[in-house]
């Protein structure tokens, strides 16, 4: 039985609220969901916070339907960047990103999306379904990030609040699917309320108006997103593993340069 993921619930200042759209994501049928909270700087100085706590939304999380096991829940950051600086905070040093399962970047321009593509330490790269793009998607960018095991998203909530977004959802979906040829997507909800959310079957009948295949869009609610969830968690280890491996001293690195016949002497 697949497992399917959904991973943008938007977080918001209700917690009842959060709640019920934690609590209707494992009715439908979703193993794991997670909690996205958005840091915009373009309009104002943007808050980033430590992520919620599971223990401070359930005593213990709602059963999964179908299963006999709670829904998991994560945590996701997603960063808005209309500038360069913006992506400080992704940087492999900064200690926020950490606290996080899944870091994300929602990029305005062409050269910020490239750098996402090629350079930022994120997990996903959020497709802009609200507009119609300024850009071409190109080859090489997108190239790299499949390499680099970044997914891109697509949200589908637009598609189903209004005829205008869900034409440009489409429309910008089917650009990014002539390119990548369906690999590394992700589709998720970005549901504010209960009743935005879909069923996973029914949201993978949507990603085949997305110019996904029916396998492509069943992977893009399960199988990528478990890659993109591992992707996380091996992005935060390496950075751990970085930062603790110790710099030989002179005489280590002296020693070890030396042939092995020559240090056989000394022995």
């Amino acid at each position: 039985m697949a497992v399917f993921v959904d991973l943008n619930i938007t977080n918001c200042k209700e917690v009842k609220k959060l709640q019920s759209m934690i609590e209707m994501a494992a009715h439908l049928g979703y193993s794991a969901v997670a909690i996205n909270h958005v840091a915009e700087f373009g309009k104002k100085k943007a808050e980033i916070v430590k992520p919620i706590a599971t223990k401070d939304l359930f005593p213990s999380p709602p059963t999964v339907q179908g299963k006999s096991t709670p829904i998991k829940i994560l945590t996701r950051l997603t960063i808005v960047a209309s500038d360069p600086s913006h992506c400080n905070v992704l940087r492999s040093s900064s200690p926020i990103t950490k606290l996080y399962d899944i870091v994300a970047i929602y990029p305005d321009t062409e050269k910020l999306f490239h750098t996402a593509c090629t350079a930022t330490d994120v997990d996903i790269i959020c497709i802009n379904v609200t507009e119609k793009y300024p850009f071409f998607f190109k080859r090489p960018p997108l190239n790299a990030a499949v390499e680099r095991g970044i997914f891109f998203e697509l949200i589908y909530t637009p598609a189903i609040k209004d005829s205008t977004l869900r034409r440009y959802t489409i429309s910008n979906a089917l650009s990014l699917m002539e390119v990548c040829k369906g690999k590394n997507i992700i589709i998720s909800s970005g549901a504010e309320k209960p009743l935005e959310l879909r069923g996973p079957y029914d949201v993978a009948t949507l990603g085949l108006l997305f110019g996904l295949s029916e396998r492509s869009a069943k992977s893009a609610l399960s199988t990528n997103c478990r890659a993109a969830l591992l992707h996380g968690e091996t992005r935060k280890t390496a950075f751990g593993i970085t930062y603790t491996v110790k710099k030989p001293r002179d005489d280590e690195e002296q020693e070890s340069a030396e042939p092995p016949s020559k240090k056989a002497k000394k022995e």
